[in-house]
């Protein structure tokens, strides 16, 4: 035992690396193209690492070639180290050179373009060394099949296996032109609002359309305080957020709308609440990360971009008084 001890703390990285190689390419030949070595070489090296282990990696033939029990744990935890490996020497680069790297995002259309982009150029800016992908998506991707280091993201996300933190509070309110209010006038309660022109943010096939509606300031009664689900109609929608918006500052109808969006036209008054104690609190800036694959520690480039878009975002605009 004491033997084999000494044995296993002889490994390095070369070692980890020939056993992952190998299991990655199914053969030598494609282990020694992955590792620019010959494939004899390969063999070699690969037989004398078993020899130290005191157990075979790999069952081998002249026909093929499959890993043993042992082996799966092997390449398993040989994975984790190397990535390990890899962490450790990021984060001290990272603090001997400046923060350094690639970063992947995804958002979604009207924030990421309007609000996530400046910040990214802020961040980038300050650490040149970075480079910095943004994409922009109708949908939450696959962080992970698609190979995204974090999403930034309004409402929060349905998958358990993701980590969410808070960027900034945000909720929907219902809007509409100064000109839309003078010619229809105002509804004094959400079951009004199926008597008005409503702009509707849908996919083709969701008819119709249905705003569940929740107080948004505490109410005198519990009646008052319940969510109020109403089904409304008008001659215009669209799968783009921002046509609707368009659409009511022209004095189309109502819509709802993030606060983020609304919040400089509100303040310009070229659009007005309407019924301003309803809304729906679901809209939080949500800073998005994929499940981790083995415990190392993300990367610091990764946390310092958290941690600057939290304190840009830590007094947002749209969460001020309309002054």
């Amino acid at each position: 035992m004491k033997k084999e001890a000494q044995n296993l703390s002889s490994l390095d990285r070369s070692d980890l690396a020939l056993a992952v190689a190998v299991f990655d390419a199914g053969s030598l030949i494609g282990a020694a193209r992955a590792l620019s070595i010959e494939a004899p070489a390969v063999s070699k090296k690969l037989a004398h690492l078993e020899l130290r282990l005191g157990f075979q990696l790999f069952h081998r033939s002249t026909r093929r070639l499959q890993i043993s029990n042992d082996g799966k744990a092997f390449v398993q935890h040989a994975r984790d180290v190397l990535a390990a490996f890899e962490q450790l020497a990021d984060h001290m680069l990272d603090r001997h050179i400046g923060l350094r790297g690639h970063i992947r995002l995804a958002c979604s259309f009207g924030f990421g373009r309007h609000v996530l982009a400046p910040l990214l150029a802020d961040f980038q800016d300050a650490h040149p060394l970075i480079q910095i992908q943004l994409q922009l998506v109708d949908r939450l991707p696959d962080l992970v099949a698609q190979d995204f280091d974090a999403a930034v993201w309004l409402w929060n996300p349905k998958q358990s296996n993701l980590r969410v933190q808070t960027l900034a509070r945000n909720h929907r309110v219902l809007v509409a032109a100064p000109a839309y209010i003078k010619r229809a006038g105002l509804p004094r309660t959400p079951q009004e609002l199926t008597q008005h022109a409503c702009l509707a943010v849908r996919e083709a096939d969701q008819t119709p359309t249905l705003w569940a509606l929740q107080p948004l300031r505490k109410k005198r009664s519990a009646i008052d305080a319940e969510p109020v689900s109403v089904r409304i109609s008008g001659g215009l929608s669209s799968n783009s957020g921002e046509v609707a918006r368009d659409w009511a500052l022209s004095g189309h109808g109502i819509m709802l709308r993030s606060m983020w969006d609304v919040h400089n036209a509100l303040k310009r008054h070229e659009l007005v609440q309407v019924l301003p104690d309803w809304g729906i609190r679901d809209a939080d800036v949500q800073w998005v990360l994929p499940p981790r694959t083995n415990d190392s520690p993300r990367p610091l480039r990764l946390k310092q971009l958290h941690q600057h878009l939290a304190l840009a975002l830590q007094a947002c605009p749209w969460n001020q008084p309309l002054v």
